[in-house]
């Protein structure tokens, strides 16, 4: 039996496709379009998942939607009325997605597809059922409490369920307006960056900062409740009238106008995103812990936007209030496509739940997207003419890759099945050492072109997890880079971090301070969002690791996405080169084959800017 979930029109379009519970293939479509977080009808990511299958879109037994549109509707009518006489900018704002578009959606796949499978019909399940079914099912666990945290979909904000095995039940929910997700958003707006594309950046800024908003916020924005339930302080806000996050109020809460994007970040917008992180991170909690009280569980699954917040997922592993909790790679929207197949499958065909005798998960390490073979790659590179080596011994070419990391070269690495989810995980990743306290900065501003800020991700070999960082005994299999965790070997350094940015405001000094023995992927607060490596899910890339470790006795790499600010990570070989020329990276890894910057052709012009994310 074959199940195609889709979501789109919100953002973050994708397609998964399950055979007999079994996920046969998952993508996002703006590795296709190369439109970050297209939110289009995914007719790319669609014809991907019936290929990887071999069959055509009239052999599915189910295409299903992510999200409800007669709810959907119901609310933007009900928001209509609750705006009363201000409802100009709101109708302005959402009209043609609903009635054009949402409402639609059948004709609109229809029109990409033909048949919508063997009954030609197009099922819909609700958004937070489509994330609670995308965290419970594919996770390594029979029974497991079920957490939801996003922005909205159709009404719901926030879920708590509970999973067993083919049953999904979600228990209590909070409705807009009243949202984390916006929250968080609306800190992520006032503080320059994009709504659903900067949300992580204001996570990656919070460390420099104070939470010293944080009690104004509780007063002002989110009263939050024992059962971490809350309401929003909707006066402040300005996004129920179809305009920008936040308003005048807001504003003057916080002392002045709002960063523009691009500008200088100051000590004000450090704090705010302390503060709301820190807030943010309490209502988790407590709502983990109202999840605790009603299942009894004690597994935790987690989805929504909210649940990429690794440094909120690493505080409640560490809090041992669940034994071990489970994130959805693809926690976001895209994740939604995945779910609503898996919540179709189980809850109305009743299909058998597959689960693996070794307690692993079944989301396959993510790696669900488009592989290309080294025929493949290597056809594309003798077309155009591009100079490459070929590498017939794997040992050779890691021990190679190993060499070129210690000699302090920027690698992207292309191997593989793409992953499916916001995180390269070693298939789509440029590569660094970590040993540099420079090679962080480098990074940022050399290769992504982006604030020197941001910090990197460790990838370290399973087996020596524990080794580098402070993860409980038990929970050293973390592969999808969504838990932050402590670094265990600290530098002193010798100064007052805070201070020193309140006088000398240089953030690019404190970013270039060796804080560890592994400072490009140590944060100013000695923490890192770690992703384990192991040999069975992940061999290419744990081949990597170990030949550096063996060259290096370091067994730990930079892993970053491969792409560029503002656009989607790579999927093509195509699309790796392209990048590859247009930024510094020394060396491309096209799965057996190597290419070396300084004998390509001319480089292709570099773009004078990339779009804001």
């Amino acid at each position: 039996m074959y199940i195609l979930g889709i979501s789109a029109l919100y953002h973050d379009s994708a397609a998964a496709l399950i055979q007999d519970g079994q996920i046969i293939s998952a993508a996002q479509e703006e590795r296709f379009t190369r439109v970050k977080m297209d939110k289009t009808i995914p007719h790319n990511a669609i014809r991907y998942c019936l290929k990887e299958a071999g069959i055509d879109a009239a052999e599915l037994d189910a295409v299903v939607y992510y999200d409800d549109p007669a709810l959907t509707l119901h609310r933007y009518t009900s928001n209509i009325k609750a705006a009363a006489d201000d409802t100009e900018d709101l109708i302005r704002f959402s009209f043609d997605s609903i009635f054009k578009q949402k409402l639609w959606i059948e004709r609109l796949l229809r029109n990409s597809m033909g048949r919508l499978g063997k009954e030609d019909k197009l099922y819909v399940t609700r958004h937070h059922l489509s994330h609670a079914a995308s965290a419970f099912y594919p996770s390594p666990f029979d029974k497991a409490a079920v957490l939801t945290i996003d922005g909205v979909g159709e009404w719901d904000t926030t879920t708590i369920g509970y999973g067993s095995g083919n049953d999904l039940t979600l228990l209590k929910k909070l409705e807009y307006p009243h949202s984390l997700g916006l929250l968080y958003s609306a800190f992520t707006y006032f503080c320059g960056f994009r709504v659903n594309f900067g949300d992580y950046k204001l996570m990656g800024l919070a460390p420099y900062g104070e939470p010293v908003y944080a009690d104004l916020i509780r007063e002002k924005l989110i009263h939050i409740k024992p059962d971490g339930s809350f309401r929003l302080g909707l006066e402040y806000f300005d996004f129920q009238y179809g305009r920008a996050m936040t308003n005048e109020a807001f504003a003057q809460l916080f002392g002045g106008e709002r960063r523009l994007p691009e500008g200088r970040i100051t000590k004000r917008e450090m704090d705010m995103a302390a503060s709301v992180q820190a807030v943010t991170e309490e209502v988790v909690m407590k709502l983990a812990k109202t999840a605790k009280a009603l299942t009894g569980a004690d597994k935790l699954v987690m989805a929504g936007g909210v649940a990429l917040n690794c440094v909120a997922n690493g505080r409640l592993l560490k809090s041992g209030l669940f034994d071990d909790i489970w994130v959805q790679p693809a926690a976001g929207d895209a994740g939604g496509a995945l779910g609503a197949a898996l919540a179709f499958y189980h809850l109305h065909i009743r299909g058998e739940r597959p689960m693996r005798a070794d307690g692993r998960d079944l989301q396959q390490g993510s790696f669900l997207g488009p592989a290309y073979s080294g025929e493949e790659i290597r056809a594309y590179l003798d077309k155009e003419e591009i100079p490459y080596h070929h590498f017939s011994s794997h040992s050779h070419l890691m021990d190679h890759i190993a060499e070129m990391l210690d000699d302090q070269k920027v690698i992207g690495v292309f191997a593989g099945r793409m992953e499916y989810g916001p995180r390269a995980l070693g298939h789509r990743s440029i590569i660094a050492d970590p040993r540099s306290e420079y090679m962080q900065s480098r990074l940022n501003l050399s290769i992504k072109y982006r604030e020197s800020f941001r910090p990197f991700a460790p990838a370290v070999l399973q087996e020596r997890s524990a080794d580098y960082f402070d993860l409980p005994q038990s929970k050293c299999d973390l592969p999808y880079m969504l838990i932050c965790a402590d670094v265990l070997d600290r530098e002193d350094l010798g100064f007052d971090m805070r201070e020193k940015l309140s006088r000398d405001n240089d953030m690019l000094a404190i970013v270039n301070r060796k804080r560890s023995g592994i400072p490009a992927v140590t944060h100013v607060d000695y923490s890192a969002r770690v992703q384990t490596v192991d040999q069975e899910t992940n061999p290419f890339f744990h081949s990597i690791i170990k030949a550096f470790e063996k060259k290096t006795g370091c067994g730990v790499v930079i892993n970053t996405s491969f792409n560029v600010r503002g656009e989607p990570i790579v999927c093509s070989p195509e699309d790796a080169y392209h990048c590859f020329m247009n930024t510094e990276m020394d060396i491309l890894v096209l799965q057996d084959c190597v290419l070396y910057k300084d004998e390509q052709p001319q480089l292709q012009k570099r773009r004078d800017r990339y779009e804001p994310d």
